[in-house]
């Protein structure tokens, strides 16, 4: 933990008293978003402190071009960026001509700011003393829209206390803006025309490169002790930027309010010539409603979201709040309505990892979706990467593979790599194994197969056509080999056989081929059709066989494990909790090549495998690899504690597996990484919730059936949480005596529950 001022609370995210150091970091905490667009905390008004500005509308991305110091063949040519959007949300406010600006008012108490995840909307209030002396109070609120999600609302309001003031408000739209993560700081927006009309404006811009639409707009109403008041606004506009001033003398007491309705249109959605048209529709139905109805709305989605979502912790407010923080932020990232969005591993919160897609939608979030939404919702994350194929394909042929092998990217937008780290781009190709994984992952839970046939067996054709080439005949070990990569554990480059990787290219081989005999046998149809489209022949299989029954994994007798990858046993094994505190962590603080030279692992790596196919190994193997790999682990990845945790659990060593449930869903929330000003941890988030269903209530499916281990930290009186299995809403409540089960629907569902058959039927109360 390295910062602790978020304050404990159920629905929650609170912070008391204003803090300077800490702005950038609540930017990140506080942020907003709806699945189409989203936007890190920044005060409305003017804000000359340190400070991480940024807007995201989804979808909307420019390339960076690489920037290296040694150019290497297939490199990727750019780095897509999420970008920095026009900004939507300033409203500039003068009193008595004094500007308000926390960062040089005389005083400022009562500094309070609260997102609350219930109801999906973020608050401020304080008293300043401006530097004129004059003492007001100021109140704000805001949220995106979800049934709108091309709308945002602000209301804010300022009351002056003991003095008669003239207070102006300026609300505006800014597209002279920056990205903070940039290589050339190259210009990303062109502005196409800057327009008004009455207390509407309008900047209608496109992308540079990538020719994205965007029109940003607003429009304001003011309103004085809650009536409202008609004022003809003054106007100032430049090139790509518009504002409009409302003044006004205002009594001591007087509450003077403004309510700004703005956001974004964008030509993936609309004509592009239509952008201001769309724009005055979506604020005509917004005022027409007005902010209250539109609040009142707001809190009826989410309320239909945590229906499903919500998971229930009793005992342990800490524990409660973290991981309703992490169900909001998935749900604020991605909602599963545009089948061309992906979850970014910051999502609306920062520009850090570009914002692209990474293997940690498939790995970690798509569990998370199939349970808490329709199935639709996951399958729509599968045809993301089936309709990436063909670039997946392009990829490989980039990099000498033949014959429709596909390599999907690292990172990408649109089906292209577009990571510019060498040892990542070229290497970590166990994101390949993530994409069939998600496959298998989703046919097991939802029993539908309709997919595979459909779709899903050209990507695991296309995946197993890149293992079978990307090994090599070692006649030394007289075994395949895979050389030259990096796995989960990236402080580990360029190692040969990674058991992770060589397992994952066994299992990809293997799975592939046993679907293509399946719908060889029972979809003749699209089996003609995929086995013309893609030349499938029967030596061509005989190859991959023989790759996948004769893969090397590198083992060591005398540990009684499988060994990382080849020479791990060379390095100075000096454990974790040996390290002095002050080198953690240890990417802060050493160099690369330190950090490549010792034991120190990133993030699970074997035991990443031993979660994905756990049914394929003993409880003893696991925890002989858990007891040999996670004294070594500095879990300087997000992605780390969440499958520790899972894995404690599963060996029933519930206080080990508490602590890392804490370290999860308070990652960002305590900072345990120094880095939370940049963005939060969105992707591993899902994480959080699979260590509560999976971890603690040990959810599995096992030979077609649900099946449950449940525990429960000592820490905790109950906990409860809700997973939709093929269209059977289940509620599992745990307390330290027993387990609850009920069933919404209209059938009977038998579970495993501690591996014993257990009937369950709607709307009665099973425990067991």
């Amino acid at each position: 933990m390295n910062q602790d001022y978020i304050k404990p609370d159920n629905w929650s995210i609170i912070e008391e008293g204003f803090d300077p150091s800490r702005v950038e970091s609540s930017e990140s905490l506080f942020s907003i978003g709806n699945g189409a667009m989203g936007q890190r905390a920044n005060f409305e008004e003017t804000y000359t402190g340190e400070t991480f500005q940024g807007s995201y509308i989804a979808g909307v991305y420019y390339p960076d071009k690489t920037r290296v110091g040694w150019w290497k063949n297939g490199y990727p040519e750019y780095f897509a960026k999420v970008l920095n959007a026009p900004n939507w949300i300033g409203i500039n406010v003068s009193v008595n001509e004094e500007q308000l600006d926390l960062g040089t008012c005389k005083k400022i108490e009562g500094f309070k700011r609260e997102l609350n995840m219930q109801e999906g909307w973020l608050s401020r209030s304080f008293i300043a003393t401006l530097s004129n002396g004059i003492e007001v109070q100021v109140e704000t609120k805001r949220f995106l829209s979800l049934d709108m999600d091309e709308l945002g609302a602000i209301q804010y309001s300022v009351t002056p206390i003991g003095d008669d003031v003239e207070i102006l408000f300026q609300p505006y739209l800014d597209i002279g803006i920056t990205n903070k993560d940039t290589n050339w700081d190259d210009k990303f927006w062109d502005v196409l025309n800057v327009s008004y009309k009455g207390q509407q404006a309008f900047i209608e811009a496109k992308t540079m490169k990538t020719d994205f639409h965007v029109c940003t707009y607003m429009e304001s109403k003011i309103s004085l002790n809650g009536k409202t008041v008609n004022i003809e606004p003054a106007l100032y506009s430049q090139e790509d930027y518009i504002s409009l001033e409302y003044k006004q003398n205002i009594k001591n007491g007087e509450t003077y309010t403004i309510t700004k309705m703005g956001g974004y249109t964008v030509d993936r959605n609309h004509d592009k010539i239509q952008l201001v048209n769309v724009a005055k529709k979506v604020l005509e139905t917004a005022f027409e409603l007005g902010f209250d109805q539109l609040l009142k709305k707001q809190k009826e989605a989410w309320a239909s979201i945590w229906e499903r979502a919500d998971i229930t912790i009793e005992g342990d407010v800490s524990a409660q709040q973290g991981i309703r923080f992490n169900i909001f932020q998935l749900n604020q990232t991605y909602l599963g309505k545009d089948s061309r969005l992906n979850i970014g591993p910051k999502g609306f919160t920062g520009e850090k990892y570009g914002g692209s897609t990474y293997w940690d939608t498939e790995a970690y979030c798509i569990p998370f979706y199939m349970a808490t939404k329709d199935q639709s919702v996951a399958k729509t994350l599968l045809e993301y990467r089936y309709n990436h194929l063909d670039k997946a394909i392009e990829n490989a042929e980039k990099l000498g593979f033949k014959n429709g092998a596909a390599l999907y990217p690292m990172v990408t937008m649109n089906g292209e790599e577009c990571h510019n780290e060498w040892e990542i781009t070229f290497e970590e190709i166990h994101r390949n194994g993530a994409i069939a994984f998600a496959i298998y992952n989703y046919y097991r839970y939802t029993g539908d197969y309709s997919y595979i046939p459909e779709k899903g067996l050209e990507v695991l054709i296309g995946i197993a056509r890149f293992w079978q080439q990307r090994a090599n005949f070692s006649k030394d070990k007289n075994k395949y080999v895979i050389l030259g990569v990096t796995g989960p554990n990236e402080y580990e480059n360029n190692v040969d056989n990674n058991w992770y990787t060589n397992y994952l290219a066994q299992w990809c081989i293997n799975y592939a081929l046993e679907n293509i005999e399946k719908v060889d046998n029972e979809y003749q149809d699209d089996f003609i059709r995929i086995a013309k489209k893609v030349k499938l022949t029967k030596t061509e299989m005989a190859l991959w066989k023989a790759v996948a029954d004769n893969m090397y994994f590198p083992y060591s007798q005398k540990h009684n494990v499988y060994l990382q990858q080849d020479g791990f046993l060379d390095k100075e094994l000096i454990t974790v909790d040996e390290l002095d505190k002050s080198n953690r962590p240890i990417n802060q603080h050493w160099s690369w090549d330190r950090i490549l030279r010792s034991p120190y692992i990133k993030q699970a790596d074997i035991l990443q495998g031993f979660y994905f196919f756990e049914d394929q190994f003993t409880d003893e193997e696991l925890a002989s690899h858990f007891d040999f790999y996670e004294p070594f682990t500095v879990h300087e990845s997000s992605l780390s504690p969440c499958v520790h945790s899972i894995q404690a659990a599963k060996l029933g060593r519930m206080e080990q597996a508490y602590m890392f449930y804490l370290r999860t869903s308070r990652l960002d929330l305590d900072d345990y990484n120094h880095e939370v000003h940049e963005g939060l941890h969105i992707t591993s988030m899902a994480g959080t919730w699979m260590s509560i269903v999976e971890g603690f209530g040990g959810m599995r499916v096992k030979n077609n059936t649900l099946s449950f281990t449940p525990q429960i930290p000592k820490q905790w009186k109950g906990y409860s949480f809700k997973v939709n299995f093929r269209d059977a809403i289940i509620k599992v409540n745990v307390t330290q005596s027993e387990t609850n089960f009920e069933l919404e629907g209209e059938h009977e569902l038998q579970i495993l529950v501690n591996d014993n058959p257990v009937t369950i039927t709607p709307n009665n109360l099973v425990t067991v």
